[in-house]
């Protein structure tokens, strides 16, 4: 059999050869053409290395890419009386928990912006207290919103610094509006 590609002679005879004396001579020149196509021609049986994505516990469907990053360490999501608060603000803006996710980054320690962005792949951010601010995030400027990576993104106060300010809802709320 006479094949003009060695490359493709492994796709038909996976195992291993071994030429005769004579058939060395012949093969020589062919040798020589072989080296220089695997070097522009990937190996078939090269291994192909894929990097996982980290994937991340939320609460919320996702279903409309508004990702609510906050951060309490000893819960799982988001305290009980935070989690009615910001229910009551999606409903204002005609949101619901479905169409968002709350993510909990204090139980990732060593999670970065950019893994949480390939993530959840949002169109509005919103981070609660400056404990949730993810490593590597922009500079981000108190209830000021920017847009960053496509994705409207407004870092504000934590629940626990709302809670018991007036004032600090009001200038939550307002921003929330622009969002």
């Amino acid at each position: 059999m006479k094949i003009e590609n060695p490359i493709a002679f492994s796709f038909i005879m996976p195992d291993e050869l071994y030429l005769l004396n004579k058939d060395k001579a012949t093969t020589t020149a062919t040798a020589a053409a072989a080296a220089t196509a695997t070097a522009t021609i990937p190996s078939a049986r090269a291994p192909v290395v894929k990097t996982q994505l980290v994937n991340f516990n939320f609460m919320g469907g996702n279903k409309k890419k508004f990702l609510v990053i906050a951060h309490y360490p000893e819960l799982e999501f988001i305290h009980d009386t935070h989690l009615t608060a910001l229910e009551n603000i999606f409903k204002r803006l005609e949101f619901s928990l479905d169409d968002a996710a709350i993510f909990n980054i204090a139980k990732y320690a060593n999670i970065n912006h950019q893994q949480i962005l390939d993530f959840f792949k949002p169109g509005k951010l919103l981070i609660l207290g400056s404990h949730a601010i993810p490593d590597g995030a922009a500079e981000l400027t108190l209830n000021q919103p920017r847009q960053i990576n496509n994705c409207n993104t407004l870092f504000s106060f934590s629940f626990d610094e709302m809670m018991d300010s007036n004032e600090n809802k009001k200038a939550f709320w307002e921003q929330m509006k622009k969002l």
